[in-house]
């Protein structure tokens, strides 16, 4: 790492931490890198009941306490990511990512998975624009 690159690990109560492994967001270069969400309640830290729909409303609401966090608004995001054990749940996920996303989207990518921690529905993890990790170089 040069000296002028720096790594800004950020956490908030609003949202479901990692026990300790990952930062639920880092910040670095132009980007801030938000850990995967599970559908987790971070007042409960219990998985949130209910379907692939109710859960990844959850994992959004998580992104978006993250996101609001560090001094940035959804629209920021350019890249989402979202793990999904059923991929014909997609329309259902889809449904809500409108929700959260009405006037323009993000890059995304979709991946079908096998099985997600805790036998969640849904995992989803995002990048957001920024310059907060790294502070202003010489143009080349």
């Amino acid at each position: 790492m040069t000296e002028f690159n720096a790594v800004k690990a950020t956490q908030t109560q609003q949202a479901p931490k990692d026990l300790g492994l990952s930062s639920q967001t880092v910040a670095f270069s132009h980007y801030n890198n938000l850990s995967a969400q599970l559908p987790i309640n971070p007042e409960s830290g219990e998985l949130i009941a209910g379907g692939v729909r109710e859960q990844a409303h959850q994992c959004f609401k998580n992104i978006k306490a993250i996101v609001e966090s560090v001094g940035h608004v959804m629209t920021d995001i350019v890249k989402i990511t979202i793990y999904v054990r059923g991929i014909k749940d997609l329309d259902a996920v889809d449904a809500v990512y409108k929700s959260f996303f009405p006037t323009g989207t993000p890059a995304r990518t979709v991946v079908g998975v096998s099985n997600l921690l805790n036998n969640a529905c849904v995992q989803i993890d995002a990048v957001v624009a920024n310059a907060e990790g790294t502070p202003p170089t010489v143009s080349f």
